[in-house]
C-alpha cells in the first residue's frame, strides 16, 4: 500500500480526545491531524516522538492532515486503522499470504452473521467461503526480543462480538480466519493482551477451539508505504 501523497515529518506534541493529534512541523508550526485510531494507543503515543502525517486528499476537509506513522525506539509503526484491510487485501491478491492463497474472488466489507460486515471474503467454486477478519496491532510493551506485539490495547466488545459471529460461520461450514496485522517493524511474535481484555482472550480461546483460525503478519513500513513482510510466531490462548 502506497500513501496517496508524500508524507510530512514532524514531532508529536500530544494525542487527545481519541481522534486528534497536535504535530509540530519543522517550521515550528503546530497543526492538528486526524488520528484514525480509536484504541488507547498504548506504547505508540509518546510526546516528542518523530511522526509522519499525510495531507488530506480533499482540500475542503476540515482537518488538513492525517497522522500515519510514528517512530518508537527506532522502529516504524503504522497507527492508521483505516489501512490494514487494504494492506491485507493487496497482499492476498498478490499471493503473498500463503495461508490464504488460491481463491478466485476477493470482496471487502461484505455483510454476514446477524448484523456484521466481514473485512474480506474469499471465494472459489468447490471450496467453502473464507471469512477474514483483520485486526490492527500496534502495541508492544517493551523493546527486548522477548516482548511480543499484543492485541487489544483496550477493551474491545466489538472484537469479542466478531469472534462469536465467526464461530457461528464455522458451524455453518465456512472457513474463518482472524488476521492480526502487526503494523510494526520490530516484532517477531504476537500474543493476546489478556490482562487488558480477559473477555477477548477467553473469546478467542473458545473460537479457536471451535475451528476459527488465526494468522499473524508483520509489516515493512516507510514514509512511502506499508507492505506485508513476514509471518509471526503466535502465542495463542489454549
Amino acid at each position: 500500500m502506497k500513501f496517496h501523497a508524500p508524507l510530512i515529518e514532524g514531532v508529536l506534541v500530544q494525542r487527545y480526545k481519541r481522534f486528534f493529534a497536535d504535530v509540530r512541523l519543522p517550521s515550528g508550526e503546530v497543526v492538528v491531524a486526524h488520528c484514525a485510531n480509536s484504541g488507547s494507543m498504548l506504547s505508540v503515543k509518546e510526546p516528542g516522538a518523530k511522526v509522519w502525517i499525510s495531507p488530506a486528499a480533499d482540500p475542503a476537509r476540515k482537518l488538513r492532515y492525517t497522522w500515519e506513522l510514528i517512530e518508537v525506539n527506532g522502529a516504524m509503526v503504522g497507527i492508521n486503522t483505516g489501512h490494514p484491510n487494504r494492506i491485507v487485501a493487496e497482499a492476498i491478491a498478490a499471493g503473498e499470504i500463503k495461508e490464504l492463497a488460491g481463491y478466485e474472488s476477493l470482496k471487502r466489507e461484505q455483510k454476514y452473521g446477524k448484523n456484521s460486515r466481514i473485512d474480506i471474503l474469499l471465494e472459489s467454486p468447490g471450496r467453502p467461503p473464507c471469512f477474514v477478519e483483520v485486526k490492527n496491532v500496534t502495541m508492544r510493551r517493551g523493546f527486548t526480543a522477548a516482548h511480543p506485539a499484543e492485541f487489544p490495547d483496550s477493551v474491545t466488545e466489538r472484537g469479542a462480538k466478531h469472534l462469536v459471529e465467526m464461530t457461528d460461520m464455522v458451524k455453518n461450514g465456512a472457513r474463518t480466519v482472524m488476521f492480526y496485522l502487526v503494523q510494526r517493524t520490530d516484532c517477531a511474535t504476537f500474543r493476546v493482551a489478556g490482562d487488558i481484555d480477559p473477555a477477548y482472550e477467553n473469546g478467542l480461546k473458545a473460537a479457536l477451539a471451535a475451528g476459527v483460525e488465526a494468522i499473524g503478519y508483520g509489516c515493512d513500513i516507510t514514509p512511502g508505504g506499508i507492505t506485508i513482510a513476514r509471518p509471526l510466531t503466535l502465542d495463542l490462548p489454549v
